[in-house]
């Protein structure tokens, strides 16, 4: 699953990460994992994150362990209808149509 798509006008890196979050729901990540599931140095990782967290977009546990969750205003209803951007105009009206 992916992040809402109001949020994914960001940088690629922060994008990632909240999509890796998402994926993970209420177990949430540590840094580690995170850096893991992201295709980016540990620096664009930090940067990203501390700009999430000022944004309010994740947000950030330390109990046993530092672990990072993103917020439900980013984690999209799974009843709501699944708009498909990669569908093209002429898939829309066949599949309209029934074709």
């Amino acid at each position: 699953m992916a992040a809402k798509p109001e949020y994914r006008d960001r940088p690629d890196v922060e994008v990632a990460l909240l999509d890796a979050l998402v994926d993970r729901g209420d177990e949430g990540m540590t840094v580690l994992e995170l850096r893991a599931a992201v295709d980016a140095d540990i620096d664009a990782v930090e940067k990203a994150l501390s700009a999430l967290k000022e944004d309010s977009l994740i947000t950030v546990e330390s109990e046993e362990r530092v672990r990072v969750y993103a917020h439900d205003r980013v984690v999209p209803d799974p009843e709501a209808p699944d708009d498909d951007p990669s569908q093209s105009l002429v898939d829309a009206i066949r599949d309209r149509l029934g074709l």
